[in-house]
């Protein structure tokens, strides 16, 4: 983005001549070819795949109002209530390019973060330039246009003007641009996350995440109030709601009307927090690891040596997957934290398998 600006700067007299009148309306220029979304609804799914990067994930939006809870914004100007604006993709954008009048590979549905550069640009031109090019700005409609630096940078009154002529929220922060960015994408990063929904258990076990999966019946809901009654925490019973939040990282949570309630057969429903305190308890957690839980199968060879790696695939991530067997007399909590602890001493490069062979003389097996 700081080369961005730096090639506003130098584009500056390089203006292409384009009509005043353009409007990006879900539009995109790729090498002037234009293309469109081809669903009108802003709130139904669109992907729309380019150069850009842009892509409209499903249905899911973030409310300007959620975003300044979580990042430290200020409002300027809105032309409604900030829950009432919605941002529907986890890019933002500096609009440095633009406002030196290049408009190819412009994304309107971008928040639009207008840092030093982009200011000291604009106070560099005569106040009829710096309108036309504010004004190109605010007439694509984003949803909000966030100045930075708030200490340094004071808005411009144009932006202020154009904020309430064209409809768009004007926001301010006192982070620095790049703080305040990577503060915005990590959180609709999270929130417009691709998701899915499965039937089980997360739970926290010593730091790892783990989901619990299993016919119904079987124990998950039993073996999560065990874990809990152990010193760990509970994320969710019953629907657990999984986040891809990166190519690497599965985020989980439980849905909110549901959050903290668990269901044990012959008691009923159970309040976790209520029962065992708000340190049984987690809003969500990272997903390390996959067990499943199935009823003893003698005819079955389970894992014995853990040389073998499995893994369960949750919206094209790869998790560390184990399956433990069912039977009378067996502590599946203290099953639960081993697999936990053995999990955790994998990723640091530990296996106590491989460890063993070596010591056996048989670490030629292990190829």
């Amino acid at each position: 983005s700081v080369h961005g600006c730096a090639a506003a700067c130098i584009l500056a007299g390089l203006r292409k001549s384009r009509p005043h009148n353009i409007v990006f309306y879900r539009s995109f220029y790729y090498n002037n070819k234009k293309e469109s979304c081809t669903v009108p609804d802003s709130r139904q799914g669109c992907a729309v795949k380019g150069s850009t990067g842009g892509t409209r994930m499903g249905t899911f939006n973030v409310s300007l109002k959620t975003l300044t809870d979580r990042v430290s914004m200020e409002v300027v100007y809105t032309p409604k209530e900030l829950d009432q604006i919605c941002v529907e993709i986890a890019e933002v954008n500096r609009p440095g390019l633009f406002l030196a009048g290049y408009y190819d590979y412009f994304d309107k549905l971008r928040l639009q973060i207008m840092g030093l550069a982009e200011m000291n640009f604009l106070s560099g031109l005569s106040p009829e330039k710096r309108y036309e090019a504010l004004d190109q700005l605010f007439r694509q409609q984003p949803p909000a246009v966030i100045v930075c630096r708030s200490e340094e940078l004071t808005p411009f009154p144009e932006m202020q003007e154009l904020a309430q002529k064209h409809g768009v929220a004007l926001l301010r922060s006192n982070e620095t641009t790049c703080t305040l960015m990577g503060s915005l994408i990590s959180v609709l990063n999270l929130e417009l996350a691709p998701r899915i929904t499965r039937h089980g258990v997360l739970v926290e076990v010593y730091g790892e995440g783990i989901l619990i999966l299993g016919d119904s019946g079987i124990g998950k809901s039993e073996l999560a109030i065990e874990l809990v009654k152990r010193g760990h925490r509970l994320v969710a019973d019953d629907a657990v709601e999984l986040r891809k939040v990166s190519n690497r990282q599965i985020m989980g949570t439980a849905p909110e009307n549901i959050r903290h309630f668990i269901e044990l057969r012959g008691i009923g429903i159970v309040n976790v927090a209520r029962v065992y305190g708000v340190g049984a308890v987690k809003l969500s957690e990272s997903l390390d690891l996959v067990v499943q839980l199935e009823a003893w199968d003698p005819t079955k060879n389970y894992q014995r040596t853990g040389l073998e790696n499995e893994y369960y695939d949750i919206l094209g991530v790869s998790i560390p997957s184990t399956s433990i067997p069912v039977s009378p007399g067996r502590n599946l909590a203290v099953v639960l934290e081993t697999a936990a602890i053995n999990n955790r001493q994998k990723k640091m490069g530990y296996n106590a398998a491989r460890e063993l062979l070596i010591r056996l003389g048989l670490d030629d097996k292990m190829d």
